[in-house]
């Protein structure tokens, strides 16, 4: 899971004059990016057993975010079901049983909803039930769409390139054209510096390095696959904007401090999450659930 995605305070078309702080927080992010990118391309071109793993570390963090943002101390009645229904679809994933991975997730959210529920006197938000199952869901799409991408023996390593080349480059333009711009907030309620000269620059960009990784990869279609780049790319930034959404609602600027420079996990995954879940539906709709990488791709 690769991307270069930059927290709300710094992220898709910020505003904001620079100054020392900014180019202090810059270093950061690319020191970051520089350790953590070749580990996940690696894992990603290994893949297999190595990538899934990759993958649930990942989503585990993503949970312990999500329950640290909303949960506070009723916390362990959503890690708990949430880490076991994440290990159980990681076994299934690698045991090629995917229909029963993705039944794995939705019954954590269940139990982690149940848990909660039964306890709402110490829920410190609404919706005692709303919140656990999200969590436990939206880790599960940590790990259940790039690593159902990556299972398609074809073009599994290809899908996850074009993923993650349209997801960066709609970031790094995002916020390039931005700073460099300026203009109109895109929505200042939910995020303060984010315009729409840089939410266009991202579009572009998303949509110049997907067409660019299916041309490398000797793929026909670029026109289609210029569309489906295009389609991600906005998904890349609805994402952003959800997890900015879900920060405010509790008060947080950073989901946590796990990455120097970028925040935690989920600030530097939110767009990757929506555009993975629509890489795989859109793959699984026009090919199965065996092969989601060459339905995405293949036009």
């Amino acid at each position: 899971m690769i991307t270069l995605n930059h927290r709300d305070n710094a992220g898709a078309g910020r505003n904001l004059s620079s100054g020392g702080g900014d180019a202090s927080d810059l270093l950061l992010r690319v020191v970051s990016a520089a350790v953590l990118a070749p580990v996940a391309l690696a894992s990603a071109y290994v893949g297999g057993w190595v990538f899934f793993v990759v993958c649930a570390i990942a989503a585990g963090g993503i949970l312990w975010e999500w329950t640290r943002l909303v949960a506070k101390r009723a916390g362990a009645r959503i890690l708990l079901p949430g880490l076991a229904a994440l290990l159980v679809a990681l076994v299934l994933v690698g045991l090629d049983q995917p229909e029963a991975a993705v039944a794995g997730i939705a019954i954590g959210a269940v139990l982690a909803a149940g848990l909660t529920s039964a306890w709402p006197n110490r829920w410190p938000a609404a919706n005692p039930a709303a919140w656990p199952a999200g969590g436990v869901i939206y880790a599960g799409i940590a790990f259940l769409s790039p690593a159902l991408l990556r299972r398609d023996a074809d073009l599994g390593f290809v899908a996850i390139l074009f993923l993650a080349a349209t997801v960066w480059m709609t970031d790094i333009f995002a916020y390039i054209v931005g700073r460099a711009v300026g203009g109109p907030l895109l929505w200042p309620r939910v995020s303060p510096n984010k315009t729409w000269a840089g939410a266009i620059g991202g579009l572009a960009g998303g949509v110049v390095a997907g067409i660019g990784v299916a041309y490398a990869s000797g793929l026909g279609e670029l026109a289609a696959v210029g569309v489906v780049a295009l389609l991600l790319s906005v998904l890349t930034q609805a994402g952003d904007l959800f997890e900015s959404a879900v920060k405010r609602r509790f008060g947080a600027k950073d989901a946590s401090r796990l990455i120097p420079g970028h925040g935690g996990l989920m600030d530097r995954l939110d767009g990757f999450l929506v555009a993975a879940l629509a890489a795989l539906l859109i793959g699984i709709l026009r090919q199965g659930i065996d092969a989601p990488a060459h339905g995405l791709l293949v036009w």
